[in-house]
C-alpha cells in the first residue's frame, strides 16, 4: 500500500472522538511500557523552515548581501555567540540555550537533497540508506523491535493525520487529535473481519489498536498533575500540553510526535516567518517550563526539525526550497552546545548550503544515548553525532 492510501485509510480512525462500527472492536490487556524513563518528543516544521533566518549568521556580510529584502538586522538578533544568533521571535529558545538546555546542530541534511516537500519529509521519516522507498518509518521499525508484545501506545502522534515515521509492521503507535475526547463508543468483543483484503484488514488492526490504547490515555490524563504553566492558545501549544500531561501521567510512551505547518515562505516571508517562529517559540518554551517544573526535563528530549531549509539568496519577498538547515535539541541532559561549523555562504552548491551533518547521525545519537538502542538494527549505519549528550 502506498503512503497516500495508507494515510487516507488510517485517517478514518484517528483524531477527535473515536466512533467505530461495532465489528471493528477487538480488545486485549494493555500494560504500560517499562523501558526506563527516557522519551523523545518530535516537533516537525512542515514546509521547509528558513534556517538562515532562524539561527542567523549575522557576522557574515554575505548573509546581508544575498538577502537584501529579508535579512534580520543585527539590532534585532538574540543571544549572539560564535557569529550566530536567534531570530527575535525566539526569545524562549535563546533563554533555553543560555540555561544550557538547548543544543543547535548546524547544516543538517543529507546527500543529493530533494526539494519536494512530500518526498523530503518521507526521507526524514523513513531514514533510508540510499533514498530507497521504505514502507516503514524509522521510529516504527524501532518500536517493532523494542516492543516484545503489541503496545498500542508505545508511540503517540498528536495530529490530524498519521505520521510515516511511526509506521511499523505492527501498530505500536496511535494518532489522536484531542486526547481528552479520545474515548471509545462502547466495549464489545467481535472477531468478524473487515474484509478479505489484507490491506483493509491491516487498517482494521490499526483501528483495534486505537481502541486498546484509549483507556491508557485516559488513565494517564487522570493521573497527570495540574500545571501552573499557562500555555498559549495555539494548536501546537495545545498538542504539547497534551504530551506533557501524558508524560506526567506515566503513559510511558517512548516517542511522541507532533507538527506545525506554514513554513513554505516563498512570499511575504518576514511577516509569515515571524508569526510561525513566535508560535513555535511560545509553545515549546511553555512545554519546556512545564517539564522543568515537574522535574521531567532530564527524561524528555525535544527534537525540532524541518524537511529542508531555504535557498540562500532571497527571491525578493521570500525564499525558495533549499537544502541544509539547523536542528534544535532541547532537554534530555544535552550539552547545550552549538554543534557544527557556521553556514558557509561562500561555498554553495548551486545556490544552496552544503550539508555538513547527516540527519541519520542525529537519529543514531538519539537512539544510542537516550533509548539505549543500536540503530544498525533498523538500517541506520551513520556514526552517532558526537558532543550532543
Amino acid at each position: 500500500m502506498n503512503r497516500r492510501k495508507f494515510l487516507n485509510l488510517t485517517g478514518t480512525f484517528t483524531g477527535g472522538s473515536l466512533l467505530l462500527p461495532d465489528f471493528l472492536y477487538s480488545f486485549g490487556a494493555q500494560n504500560n511500557l517499562v523501558f526506563g524513563e527516557q522519551c523523545l518528543v518530535f516537533v516537525q516544521l512542515n514546509g521547509g523552515n528558513d534556517g538562515l533566518n532562524t539561527f542567523i549568521p549575522f557576522e557574515d556580510p554575505l548573509y546581508y548581501d544575498l538577502r537584501p529584502k529579508i535579512a534580520i538586522s543585527k539590532n534585532e538578533i538574540l543571544n549572539s555567540a560564535k557569529g550566530m544568533a536567534f531570530h527575535p521571535a525566539l526569545k524562549g529558545f535563546a533563554s533555553m540555550q543560555q540555561s544550557g538546555d538547548l543544543s543547535v546542530i548546524q547544516n543538517v541534511g543529507y546527500p543529493n537533497p530533494v526539494r519536494s516537500h512530500f518526498r523530503s519529509q518521507e526521507i526524514w521519516q523513513t531514514a533510508p540508506t540510499n533514498q530507497e522507498y521504505l514502507n516503514e518509518g524509522w521510529l516504527g521499525r524501532y518500536l517493532d523491535l523494542q516492543c516484545k508484545e503489541h503496545q498500542p501506545t508505545a508511540g503517540i502522534n498528536i495530529d490530524s493525520i498519521d505520521n510515516l515515521a511511526l509506521k511499523g509492521e505492527e501498530p505500536n503507535s496511535i494518532t489522536v487529535k484531542d486526547p481528552n475526547r479520545f474515548i471509545t463508543k462502547n466495549r464489545q468483543e467481535n472477531d468478524s473481519q473487515l474484509s478479505d483484503n489484507p490491506q483493509l484488514d491491516f487498517v482494521r488492526k490499526i483501528a483495534s489498536s486505537v481502541v486498546e490504547g484509549s483507556d491508557d490515555i485516559q488513565k494517564a490524563l487522570s493521573k497527570s498533575a495540574v500545571s501552573d504553566v499557562i500555555y498559549p492558545k495555539t494548536s501546537l501549544a495545545k498538542n504539547l500540553e497534551w504530551i506533557s500531561k501524558l508524560i506526567k501521567g506515566n503513559l510511558n510512551s517512548k516517542v511522541y510526535y507532533t507538527s506545525l505547518g506554514g513554513f513554505d515562505t516563498h512570499d511575504n516571508q518576514l511577516s509569515i516567518h515571524k508569526n510561525k517562529l513566535t508560535e513555535l517559540n511560545d509553545a515549546v518554551f511553555s512545554f519546556y517550563q512545564d517539564l522543568k517544573k515537574s522535574q521531567q526535563l532530564q527524561n524528555v528530549t525535544i527534537v525540532v526539525f524541518s524537511e529542508f531549509g531555504r535557498r540562500v539568496k532571497d527571491n525578493g519577498r521570500g525564499t525558495d526550497h533549499g537544502t541544509a538547515a539547523p536542528m534544535f535539541i532541547i532537554g534530555g541532559n544535552n550539552r547545550g552546545k552549538i554543534i557544527g561549523k557556521n553556514p558557509n555562504l561562500l561555498d554553495l552548491d548551486n545556490g544552496d548550503l552544503k550539508h555538513e551533518i547527516d540527519f541519520r547521525s542525529v537519529y543514531n545519537s538519539l537512539l544510542k544515548n537516550k533509548l539505549d538502542f543500536d540503530s544498525s538494527q533498523i538500517g541506520i549505519r551513520n556514526k552517532p553525532l558526537e558532543g550532543l549528550f
